[in-house]
């Protein structure tokens, strides 16, 4: 009996002296150089979308990177628009079935969508607020 007792408090603090595995998962990624809709992904909540964009600066550019629901067409909002080479992180807490349209002149971008656990989206905090952050 007391061998037992010993190897479960044994246990439980090797248990919670482990190391926390991410379960950050990659489910899609897509990347490019003009205007296009994406393949359509399925995602469960939390997950993220990581983007980066980048372009001659000598020339005129743009890149407008939105969300659609890909059952209804519907509009789900603007992940990013924006003329200059930057990157971004955008998280969202609805499960679905979507994809990106890509309207970019001169522009290269990447897009990475990320599975998350709820543990590593309560880590997340937003430089502001959106109607996308839902």
């Amino acid at each position: 009996m007391f061998n037992r007792f010993n190897r479960a408090i044994i246990l439980a603090l090797l248990c919670g002296l482990a190391p926390v595995a991410h379960a950050e998962r990659l489910i899609r990624e897509f990347s490019g150089n003009g205007t296009t809709n994406t393949a359509e992904f399925d995602v469960e909540a939390p997950w993220i979308v990581d983007w980066y964009v980048t372009g001659e600066l000598s020339r005129v550019v743009a890149v407008d990177i939105s969300l659609f629901d890909a059952g209804t067409g519907a509009y789900e909002g603007k992940i990013v628009q924006t003329k200059t080479a930057g990157d971004g992180v955008r998280l969202f807490k609805k499960a679905g079935r979507y994809y990106f349209r890509v309207d970019a002149t001169m522009m290269d971008w990447r897009l990475k969508v990320i599975q998350l656990t709820p543990e590593e989206a309560e880590q997340y905090t937003p430089k502001s607020k959106s109607l996308l952050d839902r």
